[in-house]
């Protein structure tokens, strides 16, 4: 296995790097990549809707003649997965988006629209800004009423904070635990009581027990004295003189 895994290579004596043969790569090369949809596309030719994350197995090439602020535009081509039919897409630099460029449509997206729309209004603000001098003047002291809303709220937030800051985490600590120290004795002092209850219970009953044991055997002992006491003979002489 060792012999495999050469680190040095052998370069004869009469090597001329010169004389390698580059192969140069061309521009338009397709590469076979594996993505996934950053999209909702509707395919043009059956319809079928190809989801956003959808996996596919793409070609990818750069698009030659078009870039954006000298960042390159790539073209991505993959095929549908009910008809098979090719759809292709390429970059958009400027908006950090995606086009689909044939064989399908993009799904409609509201955020895109909200986002279209903000631009405009963006530009339209600007242009009325620089036309108008009062305009300007109320932008400005709009913004300046905005920033001083921000500070105010920022410096509330750091009130609390410091207001926060000044509390002492070790008195709290303290006094949780004093605060469950006089829990654990009320709950002990129940015990205690309980305890106690229960013990005269047991000794009330154990001493009522021992009373009716002892008038019990008070009333064998008499009914056994009266067993045993002589009965009365009946006079027999008294009753053959009669006779």
């Amino acid at each position: 296995m060792g012999e495999r895994k050469v680190l040095n290579k052998y370069y004869p004596p009469d090597f001329d790097p010169t004389k390698l043969i580059r192969n140069k790569r061309p521009k338009d090369k397709q590469e076979k990549i594996r993505m996934m949809l950053p999209m909702t596309l509707r395919c043009k030719t059956c319809g079928n809707y190809l989801p956003r994350g959808k996996k596919f197995n793409a070609r990818k090439e750069t698009v030659l003649g078009e870039e954006y602020l000298g960042i390159r535009i790539f073209r991505f081509f993959f095929k549908c997965t009910q008809c098979s039919a090719e759809v292709t897409m390429k970059t958009d630099p400027k908006n950090s988006d995606y086009v689909a460029e044939s064989g399908a449509v993009r799904n409609y997206e509201p955020l895109r629209d909200q986002m279209a729309a903000d631009e405009v209004l963006k530009e339209k603000k600007k242009a009325e800004m620089e036309g108008d001098a009062m305009k300007t003047l109320e932008h400005k002291t709009y913004d300046s009423r905005r920033e001083m809303e921000i500070q105010d709220a920022l410096d509330e937030i750091r009130l609390i904070n410091k207001r926060q800051a000044r509390v002492n985490y070790d008195d709290i600590i303290a006094a949780r635990q004093a605060f469950g120290r006089e829990d654990d004795e009320e709950e002990f002092d129940e015990e205690t009581q309980l305890e106690s209850f229960l013990q005269q219970k047991r000794t009330s009953t154990i001493a009522d027990y021992d009373d009716s044991d002892d008038d019990e055997d008070d009333e064998l002992s008499m009914a056994d004295s009266n067993h045993q006491q002589p009965q009365p003979q009946p006079n027999v002489s008294s009753s053959s003189a009669s006779a």
